[in-house]
Parts: C-alpha cells; structure tokens; sequence
C-alpha cells in the first residue's frame, strides 16, 4: 500500500488525461428497438501512459517486436472491462487504447 503522500506527490506528475467511456443498451421509447450508446463514466482524469518495447529474436534472423502500453490511474478509479479509454497527451494526439478483458490488460493502440 502506498503512502497518501506519495501517492498525491506521483499523480502530480501525471501530465496526461483520459476519459473513460462505457456502452450501455438504450432502448427507444417509439420504436421500442434497442441499441448501445456510449455514455462518460469520467472525463479529464489524470493518468499516465507508459510504453515499453520488447524485443525478442528467438534464435531466428529476424527479430520481432512488441510494444507493451500500460495506464496509470488513481486507485480509487474503477474501470469495468470493454471500456473506450481515450488519453490525450500534452503536444500529442489522443490515443485510443482498445480490448480491456477482464484480465484488466488493454490491447494494442
């Protein structure tokens, strides 16, 4: 468990934001037909999106490579699975990480 203190002093340095959005089934009061909207569960949250880069030859000539994308988000933060995570950075685009299973593991950006 992380200390109060230095959990505030580490989300100060979180320069990213995310808004999280979930689907939830709408149906039409007219046509009584049912679809799925995206509705904000959190807007302009602080965060962190961290990259690494793993590389792996595996005795072949041609290496491959994978980049692993992880998001830092308060604790207090509840995320439920198949969630759209979008994340702007500062002087950056907004990245759209996809998947979220229930292993809380996002899926390529």
């Amino acid at each position: 468990m992380v200390n109060k203190a230095v959990r505030t002093a580490l989300e100060r340095l979180w320069k990213d934001r995310c808004s999280i959005f979930i689907r939830e089934e709408v149906t039409d009061p007219v046509t009584h037909l049912t679809d799925s909207e995206e509705k904000p569960l959190l807007q302009d949250q602080p965060c962190k999106l961290s990259f690494e880069t793993l590389t792996s030859t595996n005795g072949d000539e041609v290496a491959t490579a994978q980049q692993v994308v992880k998001l830092f988000l308060s604790p207090d933060v509840k995320v439920p699975a198949g969630c759209k995570i979008i994340v702007t950075r500062p002087n950056d685009v907004e990245r759209t990480p996809s998947g979220g299973g229930p292993d809380g593991k996002m899926g390529p950006v």
